[in-house]
């Protein structure tokens, strides 16, 4: 199938990604991933009906995408956003005048089954902080800084792209805070604690000045060339330090925000405080981690319990 589409239907995405990237808000990466969705669904639509017009779009085209999405063994939580995805096309498709019946008001919205995340036990976390700070203590730059990312990783419960994208004054040393730009260019502030604070003492005293160069900028985290820490680079960090824990789980950096939120919730923290650090739009979000709660409680009582 061409990638290239008809240039009016290119100019129509065109003006869609200014819609989500402009009056919507989205991020780059959630543009990116809306306009993609809508431009499949038009090669799909065009490769079996060509020469057709956008005031034809109906509901049997959007259902037949996604069942070929689904034939070519897209998962049900991909398929749910799709399907969100394509909904908010069609909505935009008809404000804009370019349709006059929104097909996407039919297509049912895909159960999503959202698997619980992996997380690590409170004692898996202290092992991998440990292994993290032995890995520093001869003060080489690139451990100091492997250590601060997996502190403030699990401290804060911030996104990955969030931890690459701090600035040096993105931190308040003296009450302990992260400034952090979130999805949709929200700014929140998220704390800190005490270890955390001394591994970003030992990056921005010994570390950091070591590998700095002129293309550093203010960026908080460096890459071995002296550039700002990409995500890719934070992740390989994540993966080493895990892999020295005997009986870690290999998880992310989203895996350590995963367990950064249910630590925080295990230790009697409000659901709506850590809505807020965590910087989620929707409480249904966070509640997602009251069940991974109760199901290691479940599992526990299962196992220690002598009529479980």
């Amino acid at each position: 199938m061409s990638t290239d589409l008809p240039d009016p239907l290119e100019r129509v995405l065109g003006e869609y990604a200014r819609h989500l990237e402009l009056e919507r808000g989205r991020s780059q990466h959630t543009v990116k991933a809306y306009v993609a969705d809508a431009k499949s669904l038009l090669q799909h639509w065009l490769s079996t009906t060509p020469g057709a017009h956008l005031g034809e779009l109906d509901i049997e085209v959007l259902r037949a995408w996604l069942a070929g999405q689904a034939a070519a063994g897209a998962a049900r939580t991909t398929l749910a956003r799709r399907t969100s995805s394509v909904r908010n096309f069609t909505a935009w498709l008809l404000r804009t005048r370019r349709i006059f019946v929104d097909p996407g008001v039919r297509l049912g919205a895909a159960k999503s089954h959202r698997k619980l995340p992996v997380v690590l036990r409170q004692s898996q976390a202290t092992d991998v902080m440990d292994a993290a700070e032995s890995g520093a203590q001869q003060q080489d730059p690139i451990a100091l800084r492997d250590r601060l990312i997996v502190e403030l990783l699990y401290a804060t419960g911030i996104r990955v792209g969030e931890l690459c994208g701090l600035d040096l004054e993105s931190v308040d040393r003296e009450r302990r805070l992260l400034r952090v730009m979130g999805k949709g260019d929200k700014e929140r502030s998220v704390p800190y604690g005490k270890p955390a604070a001394e591994a970003l003492d030992l990056w921005l005293h010994v570390g950091r000045p070591a590998i700095a160069t002129a293309a550093a900028g203010q960026a908080l985290l460096l890459g071995r060339r002296g550039k700002r820490l990409d995500q890719r680079q934070a992740r390989t960090v994540v993966h080493d330090v895990l892999s020295a824990v005997p009986g870690a789980p290999d998880l992310s950096p989203h895996g350590l925000r995963h367990t950064s939120a249910t630590h925080l919730l295990e230790g009697g923290a409000d659901l709506r405080v850590v809505q807020e650090l965590l910087g989620h739009a929707s409480l249904a979000t966070t509640q997602l981690y009251t069940h991974v709660s109760v199901e290691r409680l479940r599992a526990v009582h299962d196992q220690a319990h002598p009529r479980a």
